[in-house]
């Protein structure tokens, strides 16, 4: 067994790409709470496409993917907050035409380049074993913004997460918090595209918060179970790609949505086991 566990850090590659996943498990989980508490599961995965664009273009130029990340998704999260305001058409078919859109026009800006098939795996499922020292940085710089920032406006978002209403009578900038949060995705996704991809990149926000929801009810404790889920799921993911030769980013959200579904059926007081138990014994 420690033979197992130790084999694979015997390369490089490997110590920094568990590095990565465990990195990303921690910070999407974290911020994946407020995700699923506030609904925006649809505006994850928007950013999350929409961004393709911005990653060709670095790409085409020969710049850091994340550069071109960063602001393509910056200006779709204020693009898409914005949208979401107005009443002129539905929220989520707004949503879905700029995420189409975007999405559409990436592809299309990649299918110049000859290799754009590898080239566009590549940037939908990620490849968390090329992750490079510098990446590292960017990965631990950018989470920790995303961090501070979710510890340094705690309450301000967790009234806006569980009593909207409050948020508005106490005052609170309800819409730049809003904004504020769109960017943290935006940047999130950022952190995570090299190692799960923008394909797979809402299973990093959402499932371990899921999971996280039904064994908890208060938020602090429901941050630090999703951030372990989250690692978890991303360090187990990966050594079974190592062992059996599968894609790491599919093979971390397969883990990932095995906790949640052996949560779903197991949780105390909660789970679907718990609950026909209690059933039959009323």
């Amino acid at each position: 067994m420690l033979d197992w566990l130790i084999e694979p850090l015997s390369y490089g590659f490997m110590w920094r790409g568990l590095l990565a996943a465990i990195m990303v498990g921690i910070i999407c989980s974290v911020l994946g709470t407020y995700v699923i508490l506030q609904g925006m599961a649809f505006f994850g995965d928007a950013l999350a496409h929409t961004i393709l664009p911005g990653v060709v273009i670095a790409y085409l130029f020969g710049w850091p993917l994340a550069v071109g990340a960063l602001i393509f998704g910056v200006i779709s999260a204020i693009g898409i907050g914005a949208l979401s305001q107005r009443g002129e058409v539905r929220e989520d078919t707004a949503i879905g035409v700029i995420f189409a859109g975007s999405f559409a026009l990436g592809v299309a800006m990649l299918s110049t380049v000859r290799s754009y098939a590898v080239d566009l795996a590549h940037i939908l499922f990620g490849d968390v074993l090329g992750v490079s020292p510098t990446d590292l940085w960017v990965t631990a710089g950018l989470g920790a913004v995303v961090l501070l920032v979710v510890f340094g406006f705690y309450k301000e978002f967790l009234v806006m997460a569980f009593d909207p209403t409050l948020a508005v009578v106490l005052r609170l900038p309800v819409k730049v918090l809003r904004y504020l949060l769109l960017i943290l995705i935006a940047v999130t996704i950022v952190i995570s595209l090299q190692t799960v991809g923008m394909a797979l990149m809402l299973a990093m926000l959402v499932t371990p918060a899921a999971a996280a929801q039904l064994l908890t009810r208060r938020l602090p404790t429901m941050m630090a179970t999703a951030a372990v889920i989250g690692a978890f799921s991303n360090v187990t993911g990966l050594y079974i790609s190592y062992y059996i030769n599968i894609a790491s980013g599919p093979a971390m959200v397969l883990v990932a949505t095995a906790v949640f579904g052996l949560v779903f059926l197991l949780a105390p007081a909660r789970g679907l086991v718990w609950r026909r138990l209690a059933l039959q014994t009323a």
